[in-house]
């Protein structure tokens, strides 16, 4: 570096001559020759002198831009070695990092309670090994451990306010599904009952009546894992959001249920949601994760049921399952957004696709759940409804007939591994819908004792709704139930369905339960090239 010059030495200030008398003001001084060429000399001294300091300032200035372009080169080398190094160290590219799917070997379960039901597991068949049980969250006992895969096990469980957990590993998770059933055929919960049994997760919406129109609307969630969880419950209505602070924080404690009552205490958001003849409850995992299931009782041996998931907001959706015959049959529509929704609405039935009495398109307002009777346009004929939607949307039904309640929800179409029913009994009806395009489905029965009956090859036209009775295989006790599996053909279009189960004096008492896609795998995300995996 170029070394900085010396200062200049101090200028001596000029002193009095003794020898020379002072001058007088005013008095024009004698010309000094020799004085004033020094003034100049030292004046272009002091010239040279900055003129060296302000070459020596450049030439400084020109160094520190030279090492900064410098040092940013060296950082850019730094940063693009370690990207190198992680490209060279990590694994060799293969399915996983591409965004492929692996094989589900581990799955839980929370069945909800209350009281003494029927609990029914069954698994997709598979050569593999694994192992089921069916644990009580009251006491962590193992009730049961269903034997194998394809092979449906059922039993009757007691009441209590805990839930069912049901934990499988190996070939008994993939595909895994449990339902719970229950029948009063008298007394304030006079009705049949089935309910899914879900997984854990983070949100859960769910769609039906609100404290206006049921006198008992129960909230279970259960936390299956071995951390607390803190669940926030919010809901909308006919008449908008319903705005409050309660519902809010709700502890759950691991490996329990807890059970909140709509409209009952501030958990259950207080005094707002008792005028809510509708709702849309939205159950989110704050910390942690919970199961979470809905029963609604409408009045004393009016009928009761659970409400099924509704899945995610979406701008398409199917809702299948609309049972046939006499009674109320009432659309829902939830809009969770900012912006109101303008909705395309076909009902699909045996006969054809077609807009409900010519209407072909209405609108949701944003934050409420939008009401649609179906009962003209169904004439009594079971049917599914398809929604298109220009914002996210929530979508289930309400139906009665009878002295009994059912209701349904949005599902996704069946996958490859198809979709399993783990509990049929009285009068099951399965209700299939192609919406999109010709489907085929294989439909399989099988009992407790691993006998199965005949399949059946079903045919669904573009745009039509097929209802299959379930028969048990033959040889299968009266009282016990049965499983089903059903599985889309190789170039079957979408498929979607659900099944009602009947029983008593012309089907009096019903349920509905929407049929999910049977989960095998697991979708892993996709890995890209990232310096993240080496910078913090």
């Amino acid at each position: 570096m170029t070394d900085l010059p010396e200062p200049p030495p101090p200028v001596e200030q000029e002193r009095p001559d003794p020898d020379v008398p002072p001058q007088d003001a005013g008095t024009e001084p004698a010309p000094e020759p020799e004085r004033r060429g020094g003034r100049r000399r030292r004046t272009a001294t002091r010239r040279r002198r900055i003129d060296l300091w302000s070459r020596r300032l450049v030439l400084l200035a020109e160094q520190v831009l030279r090492y900064r372009y410098a040092t940013a080169a060296l950082v850019l080398l730094a940063v693009l070695a370690l990207y190198g190094v992680a490209a060279l160290s990590r694994p060799a590219a293969d399915g996983a990092a591409a965004g492929a799917r692996i094989p589900v070997t581990t799955a839980v379960l929370a069945c909800p309670a209350p009281g003494g039901s029927t609990v029914g597991v069954l698994a997709p068949p598979s050569s593999g090994t694994g192992r089921a049980d069916v644990i009580s969250s009251e006491n962590a006992a193992v009730v049961a451990s269903p034997a194998r895969p394809g092979v449906p096990w059922s039993q009757e469980v007691e009441g209590g306010p805990d839930a069912y957990t049901i934990r499988a590993q190996g070939a008994q998770a993939a595909g895994l599904q449990a339902e719970r059933t229950t029948y009063y055929d008298e007394g304030a919960d006079r009705g049949l009952a089935a309910a899914r049994c879900t997984g854990p997760g983070v949100d859960h919406w769910f769609l039906g009546p609100g404290p206006l129109e049921a006198d008992l609307i129960d909230v279970h969630l259960t936390n299956v894992d071995a951390q607390p969880a803190t669940v926030d419950l919010t809901a909308l209505s006919g008449d908008g959001p319903l705005d409050t602070v309660d519902g809010r924080g709700i502890p759950v404690e691991p490996g329990t249920t807890k059970v909140i009552r709509l409209g009952d205490a501030p958990e259950g958001l207080g005094e707002i949601v008792r005028t809510a003849q509708i709702v849309a409850l939205k159950v989110h995992a704050t910390a942690g994760r919970v199961a979470a299931a809905v029963r609604v009782r409408i009045g004393e041996e009016k009928g009761v049921d659970w409400l099924p998931p509704a899945g995610a907001p979406a701008t398409a959706l199917t809702v299948p399952g609309v049972p046939g015959d006499a009674g109320t049959r009432r659309l829902l529509v939830a809009v969770p957004g900012q912006d109101d929704a303008r909705i395309r609405i076909r009902v699909i039935t045996e006969s054809g696709s077609f807009a409900p009495e010519g209407q072909d398109t209405f609108h949701a307002p944003a934050g409420t759940v939008t009401p649609l009777a179906l009962e003209r346009a169904l004439s009594g004929k079971p049917a599914a409804v398809r929604l298109t939607a220009d914002r996210p949307i929530v979508a289930g039904f309400t139906a009665e007939r009878g002295g009994d309640v059912g209701y349904g929800a949005a599902t996704a179409p069946l996958g490859e591994a198809g979709g399993v029913i783990a509990d049929n009994r009285f009068e099951s009806v399965l209700l299939l819908t192609a919406p999109d395009g010709a489907a085929s489905v294989r439909v399989a029965t099988v009992n407790a004792q691993g006998a199965a009956g005949a399949p059946r090859q079903v045919r669904i036209a573009a745009g039509r709704t097929a209802e299959v009775e379930l028969s048990p295989p033959a040889g299968t006790d009266e009282d016990a139930g049965f499983g089903v599996l059903v599985v889309p053909q190789p170039g079957s279009g979408p498929v979607h369905a659900a099944r009602i189960m009947a029983t008593g004096r012309d089907g009096r008492l019903f349920t509905v339960l929407p049929v999910t896609p049977a989960q095998t795998t697991l979708l892993l995300p996709p890995v890209l090239d990232s310096q993240r995996a080496v910078l913090p």
